[in-house]
């Protein structure tokens, strides 16, 4: 029987799922014109539930339900940022639903259902845990990407979505069966102790291979990437920015929690799993930097461009997780939070100058926006080289500490690949500086910032924050750090 103790320990999962019914129902008894206070209410929920990750917070790591949640610092970490991007997100998506007459209930909603997901997955303590998470984070996405009905290119997006990521679970949970039929267990922890004594090591190295292909296609690298390029172009761009941004950071937890909790390093690491999947990873580090970032080169579409830009951002997250240690974990989470954070105004600024019948999703409906509009070309511009990695912006200190786990680990070759392809990456990022301040304007297309003032001032933060960040990395670096210290 579950003790008062689980359910505190799981209090801010508990308060999104009660939050998330209170809020379908009321949307179903609103007049629509008072459909505003769903968003207002979504965007305090997530806050009161950040509130609730930090307040919570233990001093030290803890279990709940017989292990199958644990809560600790890099849960706590990968939640607190989830939320508040999430709560971004919400300021962002309020104008372009409305002018799309999207449903907002549905939207809230299911946003909310998708991040209790995410929270459940970086908080796993078990395959059944792994897969609870993976699949309500999911199934919530998917909805999400059809949820503009009259689009034929969300719907299209979403049934690609929806196959390639069945097919995906479905090999996921293969790889998880191969594991615990030997281990004999679903604790990751147990799992971890059982690696030592199993009889049955090809059976858990090919179960293995099957999970690390799950993990390469909630991520998105290559050659798991096939889903990427079509749902960000064809989902509505405040879903995409979800998909983007908090995803990742969920897909990061999955990795940590099943490779490292589950197959890593035992005693020293002298009978762990953690060479052969380091050498998958930097297989698939290799093959999503040079995918991403030359596919990126020849794209016209800024949402299908970002999309490759993704791809060749989950390489280098693979590239700090090879280190296979605390130092190269850590390097791997502080590069998801800046790329969640650099990606959540990305796309912000997409959101934020379209309008009704126009979205700016093209290259070149960026021309000469300096001179439409300074400040959102500017920044824009910070945006795209905090991507490229330029310094002093965000992104950089992020790319510096993963090539460094890379050549800690004593894999140079691998680091030097992660530079090599952030030069070449450089190109399509100053492609869309180029358009925007040297280019002129298109005549009869005027793009400017429509959405609204909290939409614009948040994207504000967001963007500046960037710069800041880039400043004032260290503390952020450090709680990292701690998350995983011993």
């Amino acid at each position: 029987m579950p003790s008062i103790n689980d359910i505190l320990i799981l209090l801010p999962e508990a308060y999104l799922v009660v939050a998330a019914c209170v809020l379908l129902l009321l949307d179903a008894y609103l007049k629509p014109a008072q459909k505003g206070i769903v968003h207002w209410l979504s965007i305090l929920v997530m806050l009161v539930a950040a509130w609730l990750v930090v307040d919570g917070q233990p001093a030290s790591p803890v279990t709940a339900f017989s292990g199958m949640f644990v809560r600790d610092g890099v849960s706590e970490v990968l939640k607190l940022f989830s939320l508040l991007i999430m709560a971004v997100i919400f300021v962002y998506a309020r104008p372009y639903l409305r002018e799309r007459a999207i449903p907002f209930g549905e939207f809230y909603t299911l946003s909310i259902f998708a991040t209790v997901g995410v929270m459940f997955l970086v908080a796993a303590g078990s395959l059944v845990t792994v897969y609870l998470g993976l699949e309500l984070l999911t199934l919530s996405s998917y909805a999400l990407v059809a949820l503009n009905r009259d689009s034929r290119l969300s719907s299209e997006a979403a049934i690609k979505y929806f196959v390639l990521g069945a097919l995906a679970s479905g090999m996921l949970l293969y790889g998880m069966s191969m594991v615990y039929g030997a281990t004999h267990s679903l604790d990751l922890h147990a799992i971890h102790a059982a690696i030592v004594g199993t009889e049955w090591k090809t059976l858990l190295l090919f179960g293995l291979v099957f999970m690390i292909v799950g993990i390469g296609f909630k991520l998105g690298a290559a050659p798991f990437h096939m889903w990427i390029p079509d749902v960000y172009q064809g989902s509505p761009t405040a879903v995409t920015v979800f998909i983007g941004s908090a995803q990742k950071l969920a897909a990061f937890g999955m990795a940590y929690r099943l490779l490292s909790t589950g197959m890593g390093d035992i005693a020293g690491g002298a009978t762990g799993l953690a060479p052969q999947w380091q050498m998958m990873l930097a297989v698939l580090a290799v093959l999503s930097l040079a995918i991403g970032n030359l596919v990126a080169i020849v794209q016209t579409n800024l949402k299908r461009l970002l999309a490759y830009s993704t791809i060749s951002h989950m390489g280098y997250l693979l590239v700090g997780l090879v280190n296979a240690g605390p130092e190269g974990y850590s390097a791997s989470m502080f590069y998801a939070v800046s790329y969640a954070l650099t990606s959540a105004a990305a796309f912000g600024v997409i959101l934020v100058l379209s309008r009704s019948g126009f979205e700016c999703e093209e290259i070149d409906d960026l021309r000469g926006l300096n001179q439409r509009s300074p400040w959102f070309a500017f920044m824009m511009l910070l945006v795209m080289f905090s991507l490229a990695g330029v310094p002093p912006l965000f992104g950089f200190f992020g790319k510096l500490l993963v090539l460094k786990a890379a050549i800690d680990a004593g894999m140079m070759w691998l680091a030097i690949v992660g530079a090599v392809f952030a030069i070449i990456g450089l190109y399509y990022y100053l492609r869309v500086v180029k358009v925007m301040y040297f280019d002129a304007p298109v005549e009869g297309k005027d793009v400017r910032a429509t959405a609204d003032a909290p939409a614009r001032w948040v994207l504000s933060i967001n963007a500046v924050a960037l710069l800041v960040l880039g400043f004032t990395w260290a503390p952020l670096l450090a709680w990292c750090q701690r998350a995983f210290a011993g």
